[in-house]
Parts: C-alpha cells; structure tokens; sequence
C-alpha cells in the first residue's frame, strides 16, 4: 500500500507545496462557479449539488481528485464573506496573512494541553495573551507587573464568545459562590442565559433595553432589591445592532452595589485597535472579565476568542491534574502547565495568527481596518437616509446599519431577505427591535466601495413589492 504523505516533517514541506496548487485552484473555481455571495436555489438546491458533486463520501478505493472535488464543491457552496453583498452577520473575511498563519498552525499540529506537545505554541500564547489583557486593563497593569494588592489581569484563548461568557460566568461562581445570580439586560447575548442553565446558576433576573441598550436606572433598581452575590453582565456591541452598553454607567452601579462585572465585547473589543473609536469602550477596563472575539472586529479565521480577567487569580478555580499532562514533580521542574488554561483539553495554537496580525499590521493597521468598517457604515447609513423607500433604524454604533423598505410589512420584509438568499444575490440578517422587523447589514469587509453599498440598496428596493 502507498502510504500518503504527510504534512509536518522534512518532507511535509514538498509534499504540500502541489497540494496547494490544487487548493487555490479548486477555490477560484468555486467562486466562479458560484459566481455571487450566495449559492443560488436555496437548501435544498446546494444541497442537491453538493451531494452529486461529492458522490460517496467513503469509497472503497480512495479518489485522487478528492482534494480539487471537495473544495470545489464547498466554494461554490459557500457564504462569501469577502463579497460586499454579503453582509448578514459577524462573518469577518479572513487576513490572508492570518490564514497563512493558520495553515503553518495546522502542519505543526500542536496541542496545548501540555508542554511537551507545544514548546514554542505555549509560549507565544502567554506573549499573545499578555499584550491582549494589557490592551483591555491599562498596558500599566500587564501581567507581570503585578502589584502589592493582587497579580494583574491574565487572558485566555477561546472558540469564541459562547465559551468566552460561558467561562465568565463559571469564574463569577467559583469567586462569589454557587448561588450568584446573573442580571443582564434584554439585549444581551443568548450564550449568556445559557451558560447560566448549563452551571446550574438561578434564572437570570432580566433588566429592561427599551433603548436597545441596558438602562442603568433600571439595573439600579434590580440590584438594590435582589440579595445575594450578583454578576452583571453588560455588552459592547449587540448581536442584533451592534450597541454598546452605558459601561461607565453600569460599573458605576455595579460598584455602588458590590456586584461583579462581565462585558461580552465579542463584537465590540475590536475597537480598542483604533484610536477614533476607542473612546467607545470607556469603562471596559472596569470589568471584572471581558470576552472579545477577534473572529469578528479582528479579521482572523474561525476560531479566535479570548477571555480578559482583571485578576489573575480568578483563573485558580480552573486548574486540573493529570499526571500524565502536568505531573507535580514535573510542575516542580519547570514545565509549564497549561492544563488550566481551558476548558479544553486538546487546543489548536490559535494564538499563532492573532500573534501574526498584531506583529504584521501593528495598532495602526488593525485600526485603519477598524476605522474603514465603521466610516462605511456611516455611509450606507446616510444613504439609506437619503432614499425615501427606505427606512433607517439609526446611526450605527459600530459596523452594523438596520434598515428596512419604507411602510412595508413585517413578512415583506422578511420575503425580500429571503428572495435575494435564494437568488444568491445578497445575503443579509435580520433583528426584531422596538416591535419591528428590520434588515442587517453587518459590513466588515474592509474593501467594500461606496458604489458596492448602492448595489446593495438597490437590490433591496428592487425585490420589495409595490
């Protein structure tokens, strides 16, 4: 039997160099076979394709052309988040530098459950981690220059804003105690009430967004009747319109209280990178645990999320052993232990593209992507505004404009989405907010024109019934 090369190792090199080929190939293809942001026809159309595209998925006798088949068939199936057009949800295209990264983190394959499996990974991690605690606490306070109170604030790599809130709440009860009772405003992430079932936390006691943001009277209120340790979770950039809590006001109130403090900024943390909109996160730096995701304001491939804590030694209540991971005698020894460190056992190095995009495009450069985004939805905003078949929830807080045809219906509203789906030519959200239906555009594609912003008004007006 012909045993197939693998990837790491003195050959790896050469033996993925026309595998490659083969790749970028099939993915220009693909994209011209898909030839729009969306495949056309709907579920059940891509899915049909697919399957006779794939055919048996696990022959006897291995194909050859599996390699070009498959990705094929998966990019002219696919959601294009680099298209303007498509423009729905949190779906950031990747820095090709990134993905260059991440395919370096692939053949190196390793694991960052011990030492051992990943030398130089673990300790890239804790350099990514530092620099990335200090940009939310304050550089004064990175780890490593602790003072004589408490060690400074630590940073743990996630799958993303589900874990990342997940983790922050499991913290917040290892710290207060089991009975701590969650609050969160209306307009807060699912992940957050799920993660409080999951722990077997009481319902979390949900306070008013009539504003689409936590109201800071109304937190008030809710602290001062409730007993007990209490965890306020806030938000900096909402799933639905990208809106960012009264922070300054809610840890006020928290520390009037004596309340913990979490900040899901899964969307919003990439502001931070820039300096005209960095103000927008005053207050960050008050939380007790903060989730960012850089998988979305950050322009990393799937996944890259992380978990800021002010203090480090709240990151005690996940320590583990297992002997054949982090001995005590070899602990003792010097070898990190990394085990700790997540919920995970098995960790891909994800820390390695982060790493490479803070080094390659410094501050300045994640900044002028951030500032591009945002002045573009300032601009498909004041075009909205400007077309009177058209109706605009407000002026975005970030990056994300909802809109919706002027004096329509609800469900036609929601057939105009689903039209231009199902043609595969524009690929929008949808948010329900102050009773209505709206249209999402989220732009995160920093090379979208103004002109890409008209097309994609233009096609909204165009399949909206008169």
């Amino acid at each position: 039997m012909h045993m197939p090369p693998l990837a790491s190792g003195p050959q790896g090199p050469g033996a993925l160099r026309p595998l490659l080929d083969t790749v970028l190939d099939a993915l220009a293809a693909g994209g011209r076979a898909r030839g729009g942001p969306l495949p056309r026809g709907g579920p059940d159309a891509v899915a049909a394709r697919l399957r006779a595209a794939v055919g048996e998925v696990l022959p006897d006798e291995g194909d050859p052309d599996a390699l070009r088949l498959l990705v094929h068939a998966l990019a002219a199936g696919a959601a294009d988040p680099a298209d303007p057009l498509c423009a729905a949800h949190l779906h950031c295209p990747p820095l090709a530098v990134a993905t260059a990264a991440d395919l370096a983190a692939s053949v190196l394959n390793p694991s960052l459950d011990s030492w051992d499996q990943a030398p130089s990974a673990s300790a890239l991690e804790a350099l990514v981690t530092e620099t990335l605690a200090a940009e939310v606490y304050g550089r004064a306070d990175a780890p490593g220059r602790q003072t004589d109170q408490a060690p400074g604030p630590d940073c743990l790599v996630t799958t993303g804003g589900t874990e990342s809130n997940h983790l922050a709440l499991l913290l917040a009860r290892e710290a207060l105690g089991g009975g701590v009772r969650l609050v969160l405003g209306a307009n807060a992430h699912h992940s957050l009430t799920r993660a409080a079932w999951l722990l077997g936390l009481p319902q979390p006691v949900v306070v008013p967004a009539p504003a689409g943001t936590l109201d800071p009277a109304a937190l008030g209120d809710a602290l001062t009747a409730l007993r007990g340790p209490l965890l306020v979770a806030a938000t900096a950039g909402t799933t639905d319109a990208g809106i960012i809590d009264p922070l300054p006001e809610i840890a006020a109130r928290c520390r009037a209280h004596g309340a913990r403090l979490h900040i899901d900024a899964a969307y919003g943390g990439g502001l931070l990178f820039s300096d005209r909109y960095r103000a927008l996160l005053d207050g960050l730096d008050a939380a007790d645990t903060v989730t960012l995701d850089l998988h979305k304001l950050g322009w990393q491939p799937v996944a890259a999320g992380l978990l800021a804590v002010r203090d480090a030694r709240d990151l005690a209540a996940l320590h583990q052993r297992a002997d054949y991971l982090n001995a005590d005698d070899d602990t003792e020894a010097g070898l990190p232990d990394l085990l700790g460190r997540s919920l995970r056992t098995t960790r891909r190095p994800d820390a390695l593209k982060i790493a490479v995009t803070l080094k390659a495009l410094g501050r300045a450069g994640l900044g002028a992507l951030v500032d591009r985004v945002c002045d573009r939805a300032r601009e498909l905003a004041g075009l909205i505004a400007a077309r009177p078949a058209l109706e605009l929830y407000d002026r975005p807080a970030i990056s994300t404009v909802l809109f919706r045809p002027a004096r329509a219906a609800d469900d036609a509203v929601a057939a105009v989405r689903r039209t231009l789906l199902a043609d595969g030519r524009a690929v929008l959200g949808r948010a329900r907010l102050d009773g209505r239906l709206w249209l999402k555009a989220t732009l995160l594609d920093p090379h979208a024109r103004p002109d890409d912003l008209a097309a994609l008004l233009e096609l909204v007006e165009g399949h909206t019934p008169r």
